[in-house]
């Protein structure tokens, strides 16, 4: 009982030092990401605040991580907004995200979280780029207060190929805010000022708060004393006053009538869970207590948000790095950090709508700007590029792939194009072979790789025929763990060719097998 009572001491005493400061930094850097992920994504804004919510309420209960922090993730923004607009229905699009955190659970509960280890590095690298890309394009528009649709495919693009060129900046001009203009840009500055001289300093306040209490109370000014500059009431955050009354369920009778569902499922599935996992793994390398999370319980941890967000009206859910890292930054111990940020976040529902929506869209744009910029790096561009051709090319290929195509088919391409190069590899590695010419007398040393498959077939049967008469030809396999059936029969084939050519075979650990004729 005594050892009890100490034990909860012992917890609430750290979460008041540690947790209970780490949650409000959380929820700081939280509440505008929440905000402007559900508008890059064409979701109603309280969709990010209900998938931010179940994140740290529902998944940090079951996940077994104890600082990676979840909810509505900026890599998802591109797909959801893809997703959205093809099957036409917020309704269809949330059974969508049902149907994913359904794949996520089985996925953690057959023990098959690993399989992002089998997707190149660069792929991965490419994905992350391209999505940053469509990000920051995605963004262009808000930000300088741009309020009719297709802004990149109709002005913009006539513009820039000269199509009714004056008619088209005449329109541009009509439907931009200045007031926007100046607000991010001055945004923009305040954001490079704190992170530059005074993040260090003021460690417990996040940039992105920083950025959006400056945003929104300049917006206030505009409207109040400088009607020129006013900024409309469509360009601010319009939570509804009653916003649980506004939830949209799944629209169940839709599962089965469309192949699309469960597609747009799958692609939700496959990134939540990839950058799930690639959170969970960078966060614990900044545990000081080097804990691992164990990465099914993660994936069942996160199914299960993503089931719940779904059924609510939620984005997608993942772990997201970037509030993670203000968690262990801010010196968190354990998920009742993540739990309580969760419950801020509710408390901003219910309480503090009416301060939520004077934030202008154009400042959340800012914010999902830096949020790409810090996916696609030039820096990390370039770091690639130095690594060489090999791992540069299935890079570029990925994000210029799903740039063209969509996220699924442009990681299927990257990852095709590394199994080129692969398998490249694989036919030119396959034996090493030394030549030595003693008394007029040709030696010849094969040495077999570790591993030798099929594909090192053609290699094989043309560096035989090339060996010269009357030469010593030594084939060891002594140092492999796998020699491919169909290269010990091109062995056991050239015996008798040796014979004609007056070559003195000898192979060496290299195991006997019987050839089937073919008739």
């Amino acid at each position: 009982m005594i050892l009890s009572k100490r034990k909860a001491r012992y917890f609430f005493l750290s979460f008041i030092k540690y947790d209970f400061r780490a949650s409000i930094t959380v929820f700081f850097v939280a509440l505008p990401l929440c905000l402007g992920v559900a508008l890059a994504s064409n979701a109603p804004v309280y969709s990010g605040l209900i998938a931010g919510i179940i994140g740290g309420l529902l998944v940090s209960i079951i996940s077994k991580s104890e600082l990676s922090v979840s909810g509505p993730a900026a890599g998802l923004t591109a797909i959801c907004a893809a997703a959205i607009a093809h099957l036409g229905s917020l309704e269809v699009f949330f059974l969508s995200v049902s149907v994913a955190g359904l794949l996520q659970i089985i996925l953690g509960a057959f023990r098959l979280g690993s399989f992002t280890h089998f997707i190149p590095s660069s792929v991965i690298k490419g994905m992350l780029v391209a999505i940053g890309i469509i990000l920051i394009s995605k963004q262009i528009p808000p930000l300088i207060g741009y309020d009719k649709p297709e802004f990149w495919s109709n002005e913009l693009f006539n513009i820039i190929t000269l199509n009714h060129v004056f008619s088209n900046v005449h329109s541009l001009s009509d439907h931009l805010s200045y007031g926007t203009i100046i607000i991010a840009l001055l945004s923009v500055f305040v954001l490079m000022l704190w992170k530059r001289f005074f993040a260090l300093k003021f460690n417990f306040l996040p940039t992105s708060f920083i950025v959006v209490l400056f945003g929104a109370a300049l917006a206030i000014l505009f409207n109040a004393y400088f009607p020129v500059l006013a900024l409309r009431p469509t360009q601010f955050v319009n939570i509804p006053a009653h916003v649980f009354s506004q939830l949209k369920s799944p629209d169940f009778k839709s599962l089965f009538s469309t192949t699309e569902i469960w597609r747009n499922g799958v692609v939700i599935c496959f990134v939540a869970t990839l950058e799930t996992l690639l959170s969970i793994t960078a966060i614990d390398k900044l545990d000081p207590y080097n804990r691992i999370s164990p990465q099914n319980r993660e994936l069942v941890a996160q199914g299960t948000g993503n089931f719940l967000s779904g059924l609510l009206g939620g984005l997608p859910i993942t772990a997201v790095i970037v509030r993670s890292s203000a968690n262990a930054e801010a010196g968190a111990k354990t998920k009742l950090s993540t739990f309580t940020h969760g419950l801020w976040l509710l408390l901003s529902i219910l309480f503090a709508v009416p301060l939520i929506n004077h934030i202008p869209y154009c400042v959340l744009a800012v914010v999902l700007i830096r949020t790409g910029y810090n996916l696609a790096k030039p820096k990390m561009i370039f770091a690639v590029y130095k690594q060489g051709r090999e791992q540069f090319l299935p890079f570029i290929v990925t994000v210029v792939a799903i740039l063209f195509t969509d996220l699924l088919i442009g990681v299927l391409i990257g990852i095709g194009y590394a199994i080129y190069f692969l398998i490249k590899h694989t036919y030119r590695a396959g034996f090493t072979i030394k030549e030595k010419e003693i008394r007029e007398v040709k030696y010849v040393w094969i040495e077999l790789a570790l591993n030798v498959s099929f594909l090192n077939k053609k290699r094989f049967i043309e560096m035989l025929d090339n060996l010269p008469e009357y030469s010593v030809v030594e084939i060891n396999g002594a140092d492999s763990v796998y020699i491919d059936r169909d290269i010990l029969e091109i062995f056991h084939d050239y015996k008798s060719k040796a014979k004609r050519k007056h070559i003195q075979l000898i192979l060496k650990d290299i195991p006997d097998v019987e050839t089937i004729e073919l008739h």
